[in-house]
């Protein structure tokens, strides 16, 4: 009986760890690839007969791998890929592998399978790719003299895939005799101190190895170039600017930028001043004085001048030490003792209230102090007081006191005097202790207080004040300079300058209108915030004196600095220098080796603007009028047609217009006039016999001012030139009875800011002309042409005149015109009767013609006529008007006979 026998499975490992190169398809496996059968020695059963690979976690490892039986019977076998593999592609494969055995014959009947092995297969690199360089061509500068760590880095990849060969073994610089080194990592730095002098550019070339040897595809171009020595600091600084007035806004640093020499900044800070302190008070404001300012800006009017100029009707300022000033104001100088200013009781009677304004301009310190710190924070100076002042409000009295004490300025405000307490308003003013020029307007409505400091408001803190200052006498009185003490003393005394220090009673002025009138017409400006970068800030100062940036970006911050710009809105701004500082401060990461720059200083120069010229014209040289008229009641106009321009010249580029030299171009301007004169020549106006008339309602309407003494006539404030025409063309000439002269000349001219430009001089001659009722009496003319009449003027003289005009009934004709009449009228009535006589004679016969000539050289006396020149009354130096010094009497002798004429 046969025995019958159970089949088993084929064994394999569980797992397998294989290596196959990129340029082979064996893999290599540990441990090798055998099948175990326990049916061995048993035919077919006992025999391996196939591997089969099944896919793996990629799901591509059966496509990719085989396995073959290499002995069938010990089971050894061989896995090997289908197609070359890639490690750059796919470096690691997994998949899982079955050993199956013959079965029970050939046909492989009821074969067994062994379980599924794992098989990992790692694909080993083949150094197949050479390094290649990021970028073909290197740049760098760097400044010379120094030795740098690093200057570029150059970089070259390698595409294998095993770190053995795309890793980048060393760099090598093949130019050779070159300052350079690199090392393994690309760094390339310089051997030696670079000079831009001796090489300003260096060009070499540098490969790449990887760590199989391979050298790079392409060579890389490296280049060096040298910068001159850097020195940190403001470059394309300017240390002059011109400024043309009327220009607007200017750049002032158009090309200027900073450099840091690559140091890395976080914080960049620049201050640029403008310093205008020694321009007029403080800065280029209006050239019109004060008060003309006040009416160009609308300013309310019924301000009193504390601090007039000295005069017999204001003569408390006359024992005041007075200082020159670019405007027409009064400077007056304190010493903080015995300077002090008493205001008459009749001028403090009109500021009653307790709704005021007070302006002033101020100086601390005096005229020739420099500004300076002795007015700090910790200066306990005595408190100076500027204006003290009691006054009465209907049954009670109220009072004020203005101070300054270090950089503080203080109001005490006493709404009635008997009250216990005042309250003090305070404020912290540098602008007080600066020792520059400021104007102050302190405007009080109760218990309402608002101060103005050029033009900007400050807010004051409230203080109560606990009573230990001693209340005011109830009397009325005001100083200027100090205040009364109790030991009848002044205390408190200021030291400084003052100027146009008024008080106008009633409402506030508006803002605007203190900005009109005080703010500067100068400073600076940024051009276009809209260009401002992120990150930057920019802030001015209310005089627009400081201009500060700030910044992290060193772009940024130039473009900024290049938008600074300095404007001057007077059109007939003020020439001179104006000082400009520019301080920087840097803030780095390293303070320690933080750069520190220097500051800068230049200056602006305002130039001198174009000058207007201003034209009077239309007025004489002559104005004849009967000298009735001048002893109206409105005597005679002066300038009834006067005409005033004015104009700007300014030079032409005409080169760009084909033309050969310069030229000056006129332009018409509107303008503002603040003065004009009128003046007699030679002797003054005698009051008694004469007078200039001006229409004092176009005066006041406009709220000019006007000076009427025998003199001058001087009419002055800010107004346009149609309201000065208006003005001027009023003035009247008036004559007493029986006054009149032979001639009288005035002068007239005008000027604007101050006497800074004035027009042409315009003389106009006056001459009289008197009635007939004196020609027809010689021996009356005789007597008295020597009072009215100047013998140097000639009959010439007259075509330039201005004759009255026709329309006027009331003129009486001149002597001249009445004379020549006469003669005309004689001359006609003889030709008639020459006529006459013609006819006559034609009709008688041939006999009396030849009698005629027979007598022809004898006179007819009975037909003589003889005419005399009337012009000719007594004697040539007897002429009243019309003759000159030669004159000659003209005889005409008529005979019987019109050809027998004798002319003498």
């Amino acid at each position: 009986e046969t025995l019958k026998l159970v089949p088993h499975k084929p064994w394999i490992e569980t797992e397998y760890q294989g290596i196959v190169m990129e340029n082979d398809n064996t893999v290599l496996l540990n441990p090798p690839l055998f099948a175990l059968d326990k049916d061995a020695p048993l035919h077919y059963a006992g025999e391996i007969c196939g591997f089969r690979v099944h896919n793996g976690p990629s799901g591509s490892g059966s496509v990719q791998f085989e396995a073959v039986v290499l002995d069938r019977s010990t089971g050894e076998g061989l896995v090997r890929s289908k197609e070359p593999l890639d490690c750059e592609s796919q470096r690691e494969h997994s998949f899982t592998i079955q050993a199956y055995d013959c079965g029970e014959g050939p046909d492989g009947v009821n074969s067994k399978k062994s379980h599924k092995a794992t098989v990992h297969v790692r694909v080993n690199d083949v150094n197949e790719f050479s390094p290649v360089f990021v970028e073909r061509r290197y740049e760098a500068s760097v400044p010379e003299g120094r030795l740098f760590d690093r200057i570029v880095r150059v970089e070259a990849l390698d595409a294998d895939c095993s770190p053995q060969y795309s890793q980048i073994c060393f760099y090598d610089i093949i130019t050779p005799n070159v300052p350079f080194a690199i090392d393994n990592d690309g760094n390339i730095k310089n051997t030696e101190p670079l000079d831009s002098r001796r090489q300003r550019v260096h060009t070499f070339w540098v490969t790449a190895f990887d760590c199989g040897k391979n050298r790079a595809q392409a060579d890389a171009q490296v280049v060096v170039t040298v910068k001159p020595s850097c020195k940190p600091g403001w470059m394309g600084w300017t240390k002059r600017v011109e400024y043309t007035p009327g220009s607007g806004s200017i750049p002032l640093f158009p090309s200027l930028h900073l450099e840091t020499c690559e140091e890395t900044v976080w914080n960049i800070q620049a201050t640029v001043e403008l310093q205008t302190g020694h321009i007029g008070k403080g800065c280029d404001r209006d050239s019109y004085s004060d008060r003309s300012v006040r009416r160009l800006c609308g300013a309310v009017r019924g301000e009193v001048d504390l601090l007039p100029p000295p005069s017999p009707a204001a003569n408390w300022t006359s024992a005041l030490p007075t200082l020159p000033s670019s405007d027409s104001s009064l400077v007056f100088s304190f010493n903080g003792s015995n300077h002090v200013a008493v205001v008459p009781d009749s001028v403090v009677s009109a500021l009653s209230g307790d709704h005021f304004t007070l302006q002033l301009w101020m100086r601390r310190g005096g005229a020739n102090i420099q500004p300076s710190t002795t007015q700090t924070r910790g200066n306990r100076k005595e408190e100076e007081t500027i204006v003290c002042s009691t006054v009465k409000n209907d049954d009670s009295f109220s009072h004020y006191s203005l101070s300054v004490h270090g950089c503080r300025l203080s109001l005490f405000y006493w709404p009635d005097v008997s009250a216990a307490r005042p309250v003090k308003f305070l404020w912290k003013l540098e602008q007080v202790c600066d020792s520059e020029w400021h104007h102050l307007s302190l405007s009080v409505q109760f218990p309402s207080v608002t101060l103005y400091v050029d033009g900007v408001t400050f807010d004051p803190a409230l203080i109560h004040d606990n009573g230990a200052i001693p209340n005011p006498a109830p009397r009325q009185r005001m100083f200027i300079g100090a205040c009364w003490g109790k030991e009848m003393h002044y205390v408190g005394g200021y030291h400084g300058l003052l100027s146009g220090v008024t008080v106008r009673p009633g409402s506030v002025e508006p803002h605007s209108v203190v900005e009109c009138l005080y703010a500067c017409r100068e400073g600076l400006d940024f051009g276009d915030l809209e260009t401002l970068g992120s990150g930057m800030k920019v802030h001015v100062n209310p005089s627009q004196s400081v201009l500060v940036l700030e910044g992290d970006d060193i772009e940024s911050f130039n473009r900024a600095v290049q938008q600074v710009t300095y404007r001057n809105s007077l059109r007939f701004a003020t020439p001179g220098v104006r000082p400009l500082k520019l301080t920087t401060s840097l803030r780095c990461f390293n303070e320690e080796s933080c750069l520190s720059l220097k500051q800068l200083e230049g200056y602006l120069v305002v130039l001198q603007p174009d000058a207007p010229q201003i034209s009077l014209s239309g007025v004489g040289p002559h104005l004849a009028r009967p000298a009735p008229e001048f002893e109206g009641p409105r005597g005679v106009p002066l300038f009834p047609e006067l005409r005033i321009v004015c104009s700007l010249s300014h030079a032409v580029n005409t080169a760009a217009q084909g033309m050969e030299g310069g030229a000056l171009m006129s332009d018409a301007v509107a303008h503002t006039l603040d003065g004009c004169e009128v003046q007699p020549l030679g002797e003054e106006l005698n009051p008694e016999r004469e007078e200039l008339l001006v229409d004092m309602d176009v005066v006041r309407e406009r709220g000019l001012e006007i000076i009427n003494t025998t003199a001058y006539i001087a009419i002055t404030g800010a107004e346009s030139i149609s309201v000065y025409e208006d003005v001027l063309r009023s003035v009247r000439y008036r004559l007493a009875k029986g006054s009149a002269r032979f001639e009288r000349r005035f002068r007239l001219s005008c000027s604007e800011m101050n006497g800074r430009y004035t027009s042409n001089e315009l003389t106009l001659e006056v001459n009289f002309l008197h009635s007939l009722d004196s020609l027809y009496h010689p021996s009356h003319l005789l007597a008295s042409q020597q009072q009215f009449l100047h013998p140097s003027h000639h009959a010439g003289e007259l075509s330039g005149h201005t004759l009255p005009n026709p329309h006027r009934n009331s003129v009486v004709p001149g002597a001249a015109t009445v004379i020549i009449m006469v003669c005309v009228g004689f001359l006609v009535v003889m030709v008639i009767l020459g006529v006459f006589r013609i006819r006559s004679i034609h009709r008688r016969g041939e006999g009396a013609r030849g009698g005629a000539k027979e007598g022809s050289s004898q006179w007819d006396d009975s037909a003589l006529t003889i005419i005399v020149n009337p012009m000719e009354i007594a004697s040539a130096s007897s002429c009243v008007i019309g003759c000159n010094d030669q004159s000659t009497a003209n005889v005409i002798l008529w005979g019987k006979s019109s050809h027998q004429r004798t002319s003498t």
